[in-house]
């Protein structure tokens, strides 16, 4: 199959011209664990040190972004980018409980006041997946009363950062962490209990809607959502049993955490309560990477997609799809928090790209677009082997270079559409 096949998925037989939206903003998006380094006092680490990644490395490595800041933003002015999404690292600024790092703190500081140097709107993450040891030797979000250090720590940035930025992104991806966390016992904590999967979706829904409150009782004029892992689950044939369990994934994966943190409350098993009328989000951030059949409780990629390095099935279809469900449902502006995929060789990135974006070209809704990511990173489970990264990194010299798919970016952003001539450069008609 090759890659011009995922064309076919939004009805199109060659590349054609179109245009984006004014009103869409471009990005990308890191997180602080992946692209940092010396991530000594994270959850994260103490995994690595167990030998659990795959490819046995490690996030005290990664793209050394903490101390090269610098040369990340100069790559993101070279490339047009409008916006970037980033998470500050908790288990940095918050090593031991109750003290903050005043140098660390710093640290973002100056690095906001580049990007905005540099017309790059800062779009801040407060939790990506990791946390400090102190906070995990706790219990982390499995005890409800544990909230209250996620509060401080939000808190405090936000005094710090007043003025400075506009956008918080409070908790990436809850689902994600729990379901691999608790659920399949593939990160981190490594059990398997329902149990303590709707525990944690609970509290950290709560978390959320906690972290809220108190950046916008601190800064009124924020924007403040969060970000979920969104799948376009469908039934792999027209069994009504498959469509039952189709159904139950959605609500289980998709639905829990969203409604819970937009400002409904959990009622055990599946069940969600109005908690009253009160909205928890300005926007809402979707990460969307791909489509998956479920049968017999257990869900594949759809093999009629082309897929990436990992096996995803690559599906802008669903992509539109699921935005529009979404809008419809909350009718809040969508913000894409992450969209990529993984390709060492770059050699359908392009495609990618200019499907996903052709799929959203007439969704007024959608007023940011993240492609996930700057440069190849630490993959989470994955380590150092998934390449995501529109600029290819050599870890072992620590240099980069901006992929074929990056400058399609970078001119996509300058002239924000697909021209007859950019198709001519980059694609085979």
């Amino acid at each position: 199959m090759k890659p011009e096949y995922i064309l076919k998925d939004i009805n199109l037989d060659k590349f054609v011209p179109f245009k984006l939206d004014k009103n869409l903003l471009l990005g990308v998006a890191t997180a602080s664990t992946q692209i940092e380094g010396d991530d000594k006092n994270s959850n994260w680490t103490l995994f690595c040190q167990k030998g659990k990644i795959k490819d046995k490395t490690s996030s005290l490595r990664c793209n050394q972004s903490y101390k090269f800041y610098v040369r990340d933003i100069d790559l993101m002015k070279s490339l047009n980018i409008q916006s970037y999404r980033f998470s500050i690292d908790w288990a940095k600024l918050n090593p031991k409980e109750n003290y903050f790092d005043e140098e660390v703190m710093q640290h973002y500081i100056d690095q906001i006041q580049i990007l905005k140097k540099n017309n790059i709107l800062p779009f801040v993450t407060l939790h990506h997946f990791s946390h400090p040891i102190w906070f995990e030797e706790k219990k982390g979000f499995l005890k409800k009363k544990n909230i209250i250090y996620f509060i401080k720590y939000v808190k405090y940035i936000t005094t710090k950062l007043k003025g400075l930025v506009s956008d918080y992104c409070t908790i990436n991806e809850p689902n994600v962490y729990a379901v691999n966390s608790f659920f399949f016992g593939i990160w981190l904590n490594e059990e398997k209990s329902l149990t303590k999967t709707i525990k944690v979706m609970k509290n950290m829904s709560l978390a959320h809607r906690l972290a809220y409150k108190t950046i916008k009782e601190i800064d009124s004029k924020t924007n403040v959502g969060f970000a979920m892992h969104i799948q376009d689950f469908v039934s792999k044939d027209n069994k009504l049993i498959n469509k039952i369990e189709t159904k139950i994934f959605d609500k289980c994966f998709n639905n829990a955490c969203l409604f819970a943190m937009s400002g409904k409350r959990f009622v055990f098993p599946f069940g969600l309560l109005s908690i009253k009328k009160k909205s928890y989000m300005d926007y809402l951030g979707i990460n969307f990477y791909t489509q998956n059949e479920v049968a017999n409780f257990s869900y594949s990629p759809n093999e009629k997609y082309y897929q990436n390095d990992l096996g995803w099935a690559i599906a802008p279809s669903s992509f539109n799809k699921m935005l529009k469900k979404y809008y419809s449902l909350f009718k809040k502006d969508i913000y894409v928090t992450e969209n990529g995929t993984a390709d060492k060789e770059d050699k359908f990135r392009k495609e990618f790209i200019y499907s996903h974006l052709y799929a959203i070209k007439d969704l007024k809704f959608v007023k940011r677009y993240y492609y996930w990511t700057l440069m190849d990173n630490f993959e989470w489970l994955e380590g150092e082997s998934a390449k995501f990264g529109l600029v290819q990194y050599d870890y072992e010299n620590n240099l980069c270079h901006i992929r074929t798919s990056g400058y399609l970016y970078k001119e996509i952003i300058e002239k924000h559409c697909v021209n007859n001539e950019m198709i001519g450069k980059y694609f085979k008609n």
